[in-house]
């Protein structure tokens, strides 16, 4: 088989317009290089070279196989280049989820946009989905990074969940419920009678378990609405008067303007987001999750 050797051998010579030259540019001694080069000729069962007194010429054989030899040796830095560049987290694709309650906003952008301006070679691909979904995908290896609320019910092996920040949970009212012309903040006592467009699921955690464990220390578990969604949709389903939730105070930013958000007056109402990654990430991956841990 033709070596890489060889190949750079024959390009060098060529370019040089001599053996002597070439075996100078190149540190071996010109007796090696010969050796290498009618290696090659037998394996290609052609001469490359004229050897004439004065300096070898390429034959007709040599010139059909010289401009090939240099794209394949340019090829081959280049395939180097860019696999040591994934190998240091500099190129690549990042696939990163995020669950729904978990917005794409304020300073997880400001982390994901510090990141692309640190890594220029990368890119990103983000999908919602919810935080089992998310462990599994990264489980499987169809998922490099998970964005998820706490708690999650099912651990995957290979993942690795680590709390990223907390941040406090609000709750959000529709434009014509009495506590959204409220100036104080919220007992949770006040809500057991409220209709709540979330509870949890047997299967999932995330928050709709926070919530029916705050309320239960206050005395009583969500009585649910009629229409319920554990998804971006809640703040629709609020809006239209179905119901109220407890929501992580960022989701205001993409709420509609006439959803009320209101602090509650435990301070220990508090949401936490976690980083999700395989237990031994890419270097791409590992540079990610560094800096949204600085951002955040």
């Amino acid at each position: 088989m033709i070596s890489t050797r060889q190949l750079r051998y024959f390009v060098e010579i060529a370019d040089s317009g001599s053996f002597s030259a070439a075996a100078e540019r190149l540190f071996v001694a010109q007796s090696a290089l010969s050796r290498q080069i009618k290696e090659l000729e037998v394996q290609l069962q052609t001469a490359l070279f004229e050897r004439t007194a004065r300096q070898p010429r390429l034959t007709a054989a040599g010139e059909a196989f010289y401009p090939r030899a240099r794209n394949l040796l340019s090829e081959l830095l280049k395939a180097s280049e860019m696999a040591t560049q994934v190998g240091k987290g500099e190129l690549g694709t990042l696939r990163l989820s995020h669950s729904s309650t978990v917005p794409m906003s304020g300073h997880l952008l400001q982390g994901i946009s510090t990141w692309l301006e640190r890594c220029p070679g990368v890119s990103m691909d983000i999908v919602k989905l919810s935080s089992e979904a998310q462990l599994e995908e990264i489980a499987d290896g169809r998922l490099e990074v998970g964005v998820l609320r706490l708690p999650v019910l099912r651990q995957r092996e290979g993942v690795r969940v680590v709390p990223l920040y907390s941040e406090p949970l609000w709750l959000a009212v529709p434009p014509n419920h009495p506590l959204a012309r409220s100036n104080t903040p919220v007992e949770l006592e006040q809500l057991k009678d409220e209709a709540f467009i979330s509870i949890p699921h047997p299967q999932r955690g995330g928050l709709s378990y926070l919530s029916a464990e705050l309320c239960m220390r206050a005395g009583f578990f969500p009585k649910a609405a009629r229409v319920m969604s554990r998804k971006t949709t809640q703040l629709q389903l609020i809006q239209a008067g179905f119901g109220i939730a407890l929501l992580p105070k960022s989701m205001q930013d993409i709420a509609p303007a006439n959803v009320h958000f209101l602090p509650l007056a435990d301070p220990d109402c508090l949401s936490t987001v976690a980083l999700a990654c395989a237990q031994t990430p890419s270097a791409l991956v590992e540079q990610f999750c560094q800096t949204l841990r600085e951002c955040l």
